[in-house]
Order: C-alpha cells, then sequence, then structure tokens
C-alpha cells in the first residue's frame, strides 16, 4: 500500500515540480545515508554521494515508474549505485596516484609464474560489479563463501550464484 506522502512526492516528480526533493530529503535521506555509508565508509565522501544522488534523482525523476517499483526501492537503488560507482572511481584514481616507476622493492622471478594466471585480476575487473565483489572477496581475500556472505551482506546461495556465473564468464575469456 503506498502512502500518502509518497503518492504525493511521486506525482511531483512526475510533474517535474521541485519541491520534491526537499520532501524526499526530509523524508528519505538519513535511510539513503546509511546505505552509502555502509559502502563508502568515509563519512566526507558518503555525504558527496548522497548528494550526487539527489542530482541523479532530479535528473531521472520523470523516469520513474511507480508501476515497477516502490519509490524508496528506487531511490535506494540510484544512491547504491552511486556510491558504488564513486568508490570504484575513488580506487581506481588511488590506485594510480600510488603507482612508482621504480620500485625499491625486491625482484620476484616470474619463471614459476603461471603465465595463464597473471592477467586474472584483470579480467576480474571485467565482469559485472556484482561477480566482481563476490570473486574478489573468495579469491584475492582468501574469504570462505559463509564469510562473504556474512561480509557482502548477500545470501548464500547468491554468493554460489554469483561466483557460478562469474567463472563462468572468466572461462569465455580463457577459453573463447
Amino acid at each position: 500500500m503506498v502512502s500518502k506522502l509518497e503518492q504525493h512526492i511521486v506525482s511531483l516528480l512526475q510533474d517535474g515540480d521541485q519541491r520534491a526533493i526537499p520532501i524526499i530529503y526530509e523524508n528519505y535521506s538519513s535511510s539513503l545515508l546509511g546505505v552509502i555509508s555502509k559502502i563508502t565508509k568515509d563519512n566526507a565522501m558518503a555525504q558527496d554521494v548522497l548528494q550526487e544522488s539527489f542530482i541523479k534523482i532530479w535528473r531521472y525523476s520523470k523516469k520513474y515508474d511507480p508501476n515497477k517499483a516502490k519509490l524508496f526501492t528506487w531511490l535506494y537503488r540510484i544512491a547504491r549505485n552511486t556510491a558504488i560507482d564513486k568508490l570504484r572511481s575513488h580506487n581506481l584514481k588511488f590506485e594510480k596516484e600510488i603507482q612508482i616507476e621504480d620500485s625499491n622493492v625486491y625482484k620476484l622471478s616470474t619463471s614459476g609464474l603461471n603465465q595463464d594466471t597473471i592477467d586474472l585480476q584483470k579480467h576480474v575487473a571485467t565482469l559485472d560489479l556484482k561477480y566482481q565483489i563476490v570473486l574478489k572477496a573468495l579469491f584475492f581475500e582468501g574469504m570462505t563463501q559463509q564469510e562473504a556472505s556474512e561480509e557482502l551482506e548477500i545470501p548464500l546461495g547468491t554468493v554460489k550464484s554469483r561466483l557460478k556465473i562469474g567463472l563462468r564468464e572468466l572461462k569465455k575469456i580463457y577459453n573463447p
């Protein structure tokens, strides 16, 4: 059942009425900030993402279809995806900033490395984010499926499904 408040907000959004934004902010910003903070784990970045989310909410307001999703679900998805995108771009920027051309770390021989798997992380990065997250947790961070389920806060069955699909996608890359 849709509340009168939600009906009012949806009506304002569909009419392109800017009064919707302060109402959404007043009623949903703390919940959205909680979701964003859990993903970014950085208060300043979370505040930026919340602001970017509200810009996207306004930009896509006429595309919202109440028959496809509840208002909060739609808002949640925008905030969550914006947080993931921001975190991904921040991590890429950070990785680029710390790369050093001439390292004083001792050199390792590559003769013992399997040349077929050296670029595994690069190929994992080409998968959908939901598969990347699971594969990285299981293979690069050494978590068990149960630990990944708890850490990522997704059901164990979903972890197993994403692992299976992610591995199938990687197999396509290595065995075209």
